[in-house]
């Protein structure tokens, strides 16, 4: 079974031969987890893809808002990519140094601003390294352009959205989160939450979408079943989660690359969910 919409990812082979595209735009989107110990903007002034910006999920974000990398204003966002020399006729390729973690945020945040023309590197940096591709610490890069954004507010939820859904029970929510997370068996990596997860909602921890081996993206059967598994209905209305609002944006890709153009990402998720006493968790 081949991807509905297989436009959101974009493979080795095929970057190597559009890298000097004038249309091309590539981005390096790492971002890591204090666990992990390691610095995106560092590793990317060593050795990133030829011709790649950084995009600093931190960096590009409110940053009025203490919760961490919530979606910055359409106008601070369009100012950034602007400068990056990100025009709206340009297709926008983004890749990170897992080989697909923080990638799909960045993915995410160009479709929420009304962006579509946007692909994931599949395999990332890994992949694009392995095969022996061109690497560089040049910072040279294209020259400025002119970026309009569009605040698309159907992919976004807020913390009020999620409160209304307990409700509702419009959309199915679907966690990203470790299953040890997401039943509170394990304690959130992030001090001051509560553990558990949002009443209702179902679990697939997003690794479940890469092959271990390869660290691409699943075929299309294999990301049905893994919905499917996760006990959701691919016909009804979803919204996904997860600690900050990065790997619910894999699940969303995973989703869109099955026909699934209008899920929604909780922007805030568990950092927002878990840290307020408004706000009921499973399990109590």
């Amino acid at each position: 079974m081949t991807y509905t919409n297989p436009d959101a990812l974009v493979g080795t082979d095929w970057l190597a031969e559009n890298l000097t595209s004038p249309e091309v735009r590539v981005l390096d989107g790492s971002w890591y987890l204090p666990a992990q110990k390691r610095d995106g903007k560092t590793e990317f002034a060593e050795a990133h893809i030829p011709g790649a910006r950084h995009f600093d999920i931190d960096e590009i974000s409110d940053r009025t808002n203490d919760l961490p990398h919530m979606l910055p204003s359409a106008a601070d966002f369009a100012a950034t990519v602007g400068a990056m020399g990100i025009g709206n006729e340009n297709h926008v390729v983004v890749y990170d140094g897992i080989g697909l973690q923080s990638a799909g945020r960045v993915w995410w945040m160009f479709r929420a601003f009304g962006h579509d023309r946007v692909s994931v590197l599949n395999g990332g940096l890994p992949k694009w390294r392995a095969e022996g591709h061109a690497l560089t610490a040049d910072a040279a890069g294209p020259a400025a352009a002119t970026f309009t954004a569009e605040f698309r507010g159907d992919l976004v939820r807020g913390v009020e959205d999620m409160k209304a859904n307990l409700g509702s029970a419009r959309e199915q929510v679907l966690d990203a989160r470790a299953q040890g997370r997401f039943d509170a068996s394990e304690p959130e990596p992030r001090q001051g939450l509560r553990g558990g997860h949002i009443p209702g909602s179902r679990c697939l921890p997003y690794p479940g979408l890469i092959d271990p081996e390869t660290k691409t993206v699943r075929d299309a059967a294999s990301l049905r079943g893994a919905f499917e598994g996760a006990g959701i209905d691919l016909a009804a209305p979803i919204v996904t989660t997860c600690g900050s609002g990065v790997s619910a944006c894999i699940l969303g890709l995973g989703l869109y690359l099955i026909g699934r153009k209008d899920v929604a990402v909780y922007d805030g998720s568990w950092s927002e969910w878990g840290s307020r006493e408004d706000t009921p968790v499973e399990p109590e």
